[in-house]
């Protein structure tokens, strides 16, 4: 959930049902990338088709689309980019995995003392793992959650997240993706077992 760069989409194109982004880099934050790799993308783990020096190719199969935003990535789009936690690296954030829980849209956006307050609606299906103070990934990044409502959330974003990630340039009614915080996934089986 710790974004490493901001990526730019170069192209789109469509292979029947696939989707095939290629996606500007910086060599330095992105170095050492490796055909069958993953990398996230809008926080969605994805696995590297081609490796060039400035870019990369990866492809989005349909059930990313329909759960994702990257449907409406066109070229010129933003990308958060984040390489997998090694074993041995540090865990900063929260555990994300990639796997997008859901798709939210921003309906607030509001500056308070140098930070931004952002109102997210979602699916009762993510709401439901959303906990004050707990964590949630937006477009891949960390986030502490400020504020839960019905079918709302919200989160603060510091000056440096707005500066390093994409979600200072989202504007209110853009789509974002939404991961929750696995072990409370875990806990609710667990509950559920006994």
């Amino acid at each position: 959930g710790i974004i490493r760069e901001v990526g730019e989409v170069l192209g789109v194109r469509r292979e029947g049902r696939l989707i095939s982004l290629t996606i500007q880099r910086k060599a330095a934050a992105m170095k050492d990338l490796e055909v069958g790799e993953s990398i996230a993308v809008n926080g969605v783990c994805l696995t590297l088709t081609q490796v060039k020096e400035k870019n990369f190719v990866v492809e989005v199969m349909p059930e990313t689309l329909q759960k994702s935003n990257l449907g409406d990535l066109r070229v010129g789009s933003k990308v958060n980019l984040e390489k997998p936690l090694c074993l041995g690296g540090p865990l900063s954030g929260h555990i994300v995995q990639g796997h997008v829980d859901g798709v939210g849209r921003i309906l607030k956006k509001v500056r308070v003392d140098g930070a931004e307050e952002v109102e997210i609606r979602a699916e009762p299906a993510v709401v439901k793992y959303l906990v004050l103070k707990g964590s949630v990934a937006v477009d891949g990044v960390s986030l502490t959650i400020t504020k839960v409502a019905t079918g709302t959330f919200s989160v603060s974003l510091i000056p440096h997240t707005l500066s390093t990630t994409t979600l200072g340039n989202k504007l209110v009614g853009e789509r974002v993706n939404l991961e929750v915080d696995i072990i409370g996934k875990y806990v609710e089986k667990m509950i559920r077992r006994e």
